[in-house]
């Protein structure tokens, strides 16, 4: 049973910064993907940043050139270090993976870690 675990949430001031990060445990190959979404309070989830295998990494434009996500591959973690927030980067945030499977793509979810930028 594949279970991801987030953490690094938390309350932050304008202008500040939080790491957050995901660990993936048992899974017995790596993830093909994993990433970060987040989800406003009546809105869906959006992707944050994702990062594949073969090294592609996609942002969303909202958080382009303020977060940076990177991946230990051999330990199945995920971070997502988040600079310079922004009151409305304010969201409940899922950390994703996905994984090759004999049955096609199997998609994981972490619980959630919730980051608050205010003053």
């Amino acid at each position: 049973q594949v279970q991801l675990v987030e953490s690094g949430g938390g309350l932050v001031r304008p202008g500040g910064s939080l790491r957050l990060s995901c660990a993936a445990s048992g899974s017995s190959g790596r993830f093909t993907a994993m990433g970060w979404y987040r989800q406003f309070p009546g809105k869906e989830r959006e992707l944050v940043a994702k990062t594949t295998t073969g090294g592609n990494t996609i942002y969303a434009d909202s958080v382009k050139g303020r977060f940076t996500i990177s991946r230990d591959s051999a330990e199945n973690t995920v971070y997502l270090q988040m600079h310079s927030l922004k009151p409305e980067d304010t969201a409940l945030y899922y950390c994703n993976a996905n994984g090759a499977t004999p049955f096609g793509t199997a998609i994981y979810w972490g619980p959630g870690t919730q980051v608050t930028v205010s003053s």
